[in-house]
């Protein structure tokens, strides 16, 4: 816990000669500067469409893929599926940013050559603010739904076999079984991925946004993450960037208590 003793310059005109202890104290200075400051409901409007989207969207891809994958029954060939799927994750983020500026590209971008194939017209997706979140959104999901489907295999390697051969017997189908056998039997490992996810829903990553924003789409793009990053380390405003990055952290906690609390009380399962 050593390390969080560094929040206290959010709360102090933190200046590196003076150090943490021995710089004045400004109480809630920065985070009412925040507050008030012309950005504030953009990054956070811009924050929380960008989370919620990505949870509505990219929530289920894993566990739909998963269900998928786990009734593959030739093994090399699931084997295969998995790997191919697992390949993006470890994609640098800078390599997928120079393949996503490269991919749509308006004059040569592949996305934009079967756009112009099928008779439309190209579109510059990086330079359309109403494009951004799109861009961003889907890209994440690419980059991450076979990586998160792992938790979800493994879940549903531990379900009874026998309760599929009980289904077959009733006459159940394969959509049958895995309604009413796969997804209740994961049902506790969905719910506690979901908690876990709300808990980063103030959390967007400012490595990507950071490099796919530009002046034109920034509108858009800018959220809280690289709000703090632009603030709290380009300017050298270190105290302000403190207080922002805390304030996320604090409605991020806030975030998973509340959805542990509903989830304990609707369905038993919870993180505590």
């Amino acid at each position: 816990y050593y390390p969080m003793y560094s929040n206290i310059i959010a709360f102090k005109d933190y200046s590196p000669v003076l150090g943490i202890t021995k710089s004045p104290w400004v109480g809630f200075r920065y985070f009412i500067q925040f507050f008030e400051s012309p950005y504030f409901f953009r990054v956070l409007r811009n924050t929380l469409l960008i989370s919620v989207y990505s949870i509505l969207w990219g929530f289920p891809i894993p566990i739909i893929f998963a269900l998928m994958t786990n009734d593959l029954k030739a093994g090399a060939y699931k084997k295969l599926v998995q790997a191919v799927s697992y390949i993006p994750y470890f994609i640098s983020t800078v390599v997928v940013c120079g393949m996503l500026v490269n991919f749509l590209s308006p004059s040569s971008g592949i996305i934009n050559s079967i756009i112009k194939a099928l008779g439309g017209e190209a579109i510059n997706f990086l330079m359309e603010p109403s494009w951004f979140r799109t861009v961003f959104i889907a890209s994440g999901i690419w980059q991450g739904f076979g990586w998160s489907a792992i938790v979800y295999l493994s879940a549903l390697t531990g379900v009874n076999p026998e309760l599929y051969e009980a289904a077959r017997v009733d006459g159940a189908g394969k959509l049958r079984q895995v309604w009413h056998v796969s997804i209740p039997c994961i049902m506790p490992t969905i719910i506690v991925t979901f908690i876990m996810n709300l808990g980063t829903l103030m959390s967007v990553g400012y490595e990507k946004i950071i490099l796919l924003y530009n002046p034109v789409n920034l509108e858009t793009a800018d959220v809280i993450s690289s709000y703090v990053y632009r603030t709290g380390l380009v300017e050298g405003n270190y105290s302000f960037g403190s207080a922002v990055g805390l304030f996320n952290s604090v409605i991020n906690l806030i975030l998973v208590f509340a959805a542990n609390k509903i989830s304990r009380r609707v369905s038993e399962t919870s993180l505590w």
